[in-house]
């Protein structure tokens, strides 16, 4: 909206108040979101009109714009909660919590926690914090005192809190001066007019009846504008017919325009050729961020047809077989009717990379999309091959050529001869990649395939850290940009390493570098710790842009793969992030996407995919938002143990997604097209190994990677180049070239290869939980969601918490072996105790599950289930008295208030918390139910019964869609009801099923078994198994108190802790772990329940790391069914 259009909203507003339209004057206030009635937000506050209220509020901010919102929306929740407490009204203040208040606690987990607690007081001023609260009118207008601090400092209010000075009614003044002007155009004007409509222009009537000219055609008023048009705020005078569009995107940014370029005025962009009327002095962002707006830029309807990459073939189908398929702009839609779903994101962990050293940056190869590039804090840099998770190539940090370096760079190596890797980076075709440093230095290595790394260039770039790098094709000729802590940018060949260019202007060390092109013209943007966003030609003109980042954020830039949509994500000093788009054509922002929270270290990492997604590294997790829409679309924990603000880099077609992990690693997720290339990529090259694992090929030169002849994929030997060998399986000879004999290291390994096996205490790090309670059998573990607890459910129905404190020696406060935890109880010293009704509890089949945010936990010992605060040990409710009872219970993934419960009659119940309302009945098994797990990913219910059978319901409808019994092998038996488990991976598609005869892995929906691990006699039957929290590792535990610890992929054996390094030796007492259970966020830690009623928590030795190392894999896949009978290549247990 035009500002001559803000201005007329004011006058309608003065208008309106004038003739006592009191409603619907704040009616537009707050639709226009132009001012904000700080009168009438008061009156609402003090008259408790809490609806209206947030109503009103809703027109200038939402609860997740920024923290002054978050903060403002929390308190009117909080005193609307409060009243209800005070007024005893139970029931309303529930409803509040879980409609208003849960919001929050995504935000801030404990302050939910508290705030749920006063539900079990008496009285909430029993609550320390809240021991002044008074009465109902004083509680108000403190907090509205507080409300109008809050919107006075919120940015988004700023310029809204102020009504214009306008004289008395100013429209009607307006519509005076039109009429009489009007007026003065008749050709016949009359003395008195007589005015009796503002429908159409005034005209007097001509003498004798005669008519004036209808103004449409009257010559006198050609050049007016109809009633009611203004025009736009480019226009200088108030009647100036409005100047055509610029064709040019970027014209609003150019802030200096100096010598004009011809060659930009025709293009899409022009960067100089700047309507003076239009340049801004600081970016505007739109009121209220209306993702609905639809700010057109001048090439928004051209969308840009780009060149394909160096070498790509025009033949899709010639594409080497590792390729996905490339869409270009002129091929595909528009952004605006993207076809691509939210299913389309790579959402399924499929592969965890370890590493030495933490990761700082990572890229995909843009042609072979299963290489993965990496760098890390050591200056190590990397490239893996995904399908087979192998490290082909590696160079550590070294100066090639330190004499002819500066005496800066040569000082500072000489204290320290190490240094980080801020950034790696492919050029467009893949032949090329570019190491920046934390010192001086960018190296630009040349690629040729397989583990052929060489030494192209290395550049003395900068006094200090090199903080970015990109590649970019000035003048048809590659080019290296760089930026640095000196505060300056600057342009090398990429073919000789000489300065082409250096860019000076920024005030502080420059963050990134982001260069891009548009038509014929080509520009670099660039961004600076201070905020400043600034962007530069390829000449010594300047800089033609000088902005603000939003919130004066260090920022990264990026544009959609199809380079028609700008977008920019920082954190600032404050800790607040921003992630928005640009209206190029105006150096403002479109629109800021909600969804970011708030950080103590660290800027937040962004990418963008598929010309319709964004995804960010933020809170623990990859958070993912629609191009188009501001909310929030999804967030996912990416296969756990993320860092708080994690690196993220999907790969050219959004298929594979790249996170950083905290121990070091990567995560690779996929979506249903990633996973189809990794694994046809991984069977192709099993068979190219097998023709070629005795022969390396001397890789093509730079620049053949585009070639539709040559493809480089995967082999199973450690440094064999892989697909040059496949080539040949294509009866294309060129690519075998200079053959010669090798040995396949991997049949080496494979030999000294040998099995971990834990027999001495001193071997692991264990802990035994301290306990002061009777010792029944434990028979449900469980860390909480936090992993700062371990809940056990005994025998005798009683659970056992135990916490771990948060202190100096423990700073996360999470369950280690190192720290002894506090067996948990509440100061009124009651215990959770389920209800047993007149069953014996050690007859039972005890089942129990927690919610997600650890504040309740649903159990049952044979009675009724019992719902009990965590907190307090106080039980909330029971319900379903028996007979049947419940055997298992499972929440709904997006829903806490729908429970899946399992029963001992064999049938499924779908039961609603909330209403107390069975929903379903689903009946399919022929006995007890003793294992549920949902699969949101898939939207189905498995469940396992003591039938051995599993049995997958769909979550829409609850009908069942297929069914399968455990392939129970001969010469195995099993007790006629014995429990089956079940468990879904990380990947929320591969299904763990745990029997006293078996593990197998089968893949949901349809239920195909993949993989089988049947034990050896020696050890009793399996008593339980679980996922590690990564879904890496798979931890068994058996009757003679051995605990196996499996490669999940394959189900081989790496690691076996026999019981004599966590057991006390005893020979009278027969101890073993009836349950295990894995911590949430640690994968190499676990814990067991056992039968003498001890908890025991394991961890390897620091020195290690985790439980052994993974055999090798011969022929790259791993048997079906892995059994320790003798002859079979896995070691005897």
């Amino acid at each position: 909206m035009t500002s001559l259009s803000r201005e007329l909203v004011f006058l309608i507003l003065q208008f309106l108040d004038e003739e006592k339209f009191k409603e619907t004057v704040h009616r537009l206030e707050q639709e226009s979101g132009f001012f904000f009635n700080m009168r009438h937000f008061e009156d609402m506050v003090t008259n408790g009109e809490w609806d209206e209220v947030e109503k009103y509020l809703s027109g200038f901010t939402k609860v997740d714009d920024n923290r002054y919102s978050m903060k403002i929306f929390f308190e009117i929740r909080k005193q609307k909660y409060l009243e209800a407490l005070d007024k005893r009204d139970r029931a309303k203040a529930v409803d509040i919590l879980v409609k208003d208040l849960k919001v929050f606690s995504a935000f801030n987990e404990d302050l939910f926690k508290e705030i749920t607690q006063l539900l079990t007081l008496e009285n909430f001023r029993d609550n320390e914090q809240l021991s002044k609260y008074g009465d109902t009118k004083s509680a108000r207008g403190i907090m509205l005192a507080e409300l109008k601090k809050l919107i006075e400092a919120n940015p988004l209010f700023r310029d809204k809190l102020q009504f214009p000075t306008l004289k008395n009614s100013r429209l009607r003044t307006l519509i005076n001066q039109s009429l009489n002007w009007q007026h003065q155009l008749c050709k016949n004007p009359r003395a008195n007019p007589d005015i009796k409509t503002l429908f159409v222009d005034h005209s007097c009537g001509q003498p004798n009846g005669a008519r004036a000219p209808s103004p449409v055609t009257n010559p006198l008023m050609g050049g007016v504008p109809k009633a009611g048009g203004f025009p736009p705020l480019s226009a200088h005078g108030p009647f100036q017919p409005t100047p055509a569009s610029l064709p040019t995107s970027i014209a609003g940014w150019m802030a200096n325009p100096s010598v004009p370029h011809p060659s930009a005025s025709a293009g899409p962009i022009g960067l100089a050729a700047v309507n003076n009327a239009a340049i801004l002095k600081r970016p505007r962002t739109p009121p209220g961020n209306n993702p609905a707006m639809d700010y057109q830029t001048a090439d928004s309807e051209h969308v840009l047809k780009r060149s394909r990459p160096f070498g790509l073939s025009d033949e899709g189908n010639n594409l080497p077989v590792n390729i996905l398929p490339v869409p270009y702009p002129n091929q595909s839609q528009s952004h605006g009717q993207s076809s691509y779903s939210s299913d389309d994101l790579p959402r399924s962990f499929v592969i965890n990379l370890n590493l030495d050293s933490a990761v700082k940056s990572m890229d995909f190869h843009p042609v072979q999309q299963i290489l993965l590039l990496v760098g890390t804090n050591m200056g190590d840099v990397m490239i893996y091959e995904l399908p087979n998770q192998n490290k082909i190539a590696a160079r550590n940090f070294k100066v090639w050529d330190l004499a002819s370096c500066s005496m800066n760079l040569q000082a500072s190596l000489s204290n320290e001869y190490s240094a980080s890797i801020n950034r790696v980076v492919w050029n467009p075709d893949g032949s090329l990649f570019g190491v920046a440093y934390s010192k001086h230095i960018v190296h630009i290595y040349s690629y040729h395939g397989g583990d052929d790394i060489r030494n192209h260039l290395e550049i003395d770039a900068h006094t200090g850290s090199v903080n970015d790098l990109a590649f970019s094709y000035p003048n048809k000729q590659l080019c290296v940009v760089t930026c640095g802590e000196d505060r300056v940018i600057k342009v090398w060949d990429a073919a000789t390493g000489i300065k082409q260019y250096t860019f000076e202007g920024h005030e502080a060390s420059v963050y990134s570098v982001c260069p891009h092109h548009k038509e014929n013209i080509q520009f670099i943007f660039s961004t600076a710790t201070d905020g400043k966003i600034k962007a530069w030609l390829y000449d010594n003109m300047g800089s033609r842009v000088d902005y603000d980042a939003p919130g004066h954020s260090s920022t990264t830039m990026a544009y959609s793969a199809d380079g028609t949509r700008l977008f920019s994500c920082g954190t600032n000093k404050e800790g607040e992030s921003f992630l928005v788009e640009w209206n190029e054509s105006e150096g403002a922002v479109k629109r800021t996407y909600h969804g970011l929270g708030k950080r103590s270290a660290g800027i937040v990492q962004f990418d963008t995919t598929k010309n319709r997604f964004l995804a960010a590294g933020d809170e623990f997790a990859v958070k993912f938002w629609d191009m188009d829409n501001v909310t929030l679309l999804t967030s996912i924990e990416a296969g756990g143990g993320l860092p708080a603000s994690p690196s993220i880099r999907f790969n050219k077609e959004g298929a594979l997604l790249a996170v950083s992990t905290n121990d070091n690693g990567v995560n690779i997720l996929a979506n249903s097209d990633g996973i189809r290339l990794l694994r046809t990529l991984e069977n192709r090259a099993v068979d190219a190994s097998r023709v070629a694992s005795a022969a390396v090929v001397k890789a093509p030169p730079i620049g053949t990677f585009g070639s539709p002849n040559i493809a480089v994929g995967t082999s199973m030997g450690d440094r064999t180049p892989p697909v040059a060998a496949m080539v040949g399986l294509n009866s294309e000879s060129r690519g075998l070239v200079d053959v010669k004999p090798r040995i396949d290291e991997s049949l080496d390994k494979s030999r000294i290869w040998k099995l971990t096996e834990i027999n001495e205490p001193s071997q692991c790090r264990s802990l035994r939980l301290g306990d002061n309670l009777t010792a029944m059998r434990v028979s449900r573990l469980i860390y909480t969601n936090s992993g700062q607890a371990v809940l056990a459910l005994a025998s005798n129905a009683v659970h056992k918490l135990w916490k771990w404190v948060r202190n100096g020696q423990n700073s996360t406060g999470k369950a280690t072996t190192s720290i002894v935890p506090q067996l948990w109880q509440p100061s009124s010293g009651i215990l959770m105790t389920n209800d047993i009704s007149d069953t014996n509890p050690e007859d039972a089949v005890p089942c129990f599950a927690l919610s997600k945010n650890d504040s309740y936990v649903m159990s049952a010992s044979g009675g009724k289930i019992s719902l009990f605060n965590m907190m307090t040990f106080k039980t909330m409710t029971t319900f379903m008295p028996p007979p049947p009872a419940a055997t298992f219970l499972a929440f709904h993934p997006q829903d806490n208030n729908i429970i899946a419960i399992g029963m001992e009659d064999s049938t499924i119940q779908i039961y609603n918390v909330r209403v107390d309302e069975v929903k379903t009945k689903m009946k399919g098994h022929q006995k007890r139910i003793t294992g549920l797990a949902f699969s949101h990913a898939l939207n189905v219910l498995v469940s396992s019964g003591a039938d051995s059978q599993l049995c997958v319901w769909s979550t829409d409808g609850w009908e069942k869609q297929t069914s399968k019994f455990l392939q129970i092998h001969a010469g195995r038996t099993a007790a006629p009801t014995a429990d089956t488990k079940v468990q879904f991976h990380t990947d929320q598609i591969h299904l763990l099923a745990v029997h006293e005869t078996q593990i197998a892995i089968y893949e949901a929906p349809k239920l195909e078994c993949l993989k089988q691990f049947l034990p050896r006699d020696a050890t009793g039957p399996i008593t339980h198994a679980t996922y590690s929290c990564d879904s890496q590792s798979i931890y068994v535990s058996f009757e003679d108190g051995s605990v196996d610890v499996l490669t999940a992929s394959s189900l081989r054996l790496r690691c076996r802790i026999n019981p004599n390094a966590y057991l006390p030796q005893n020979p009278s007492l027969r101890v073993y772990p009836l349950v295990i259970a894995a911590h949430p966020s640690e994968p190499n830690q676990f814990a067991l329940g056992l039968t003498d009623g001890g908890v025991h928590v394991l961890e390897p030795l620091e020195s290690e790391g985790k439980w052994g190392t993974s055999p090798p894999v011969e022929n790259g896949a791993g048997p079906s069914t892995t059994t320790g009978a003798p002859g079979s290549d896995q070691p005897q247990r």
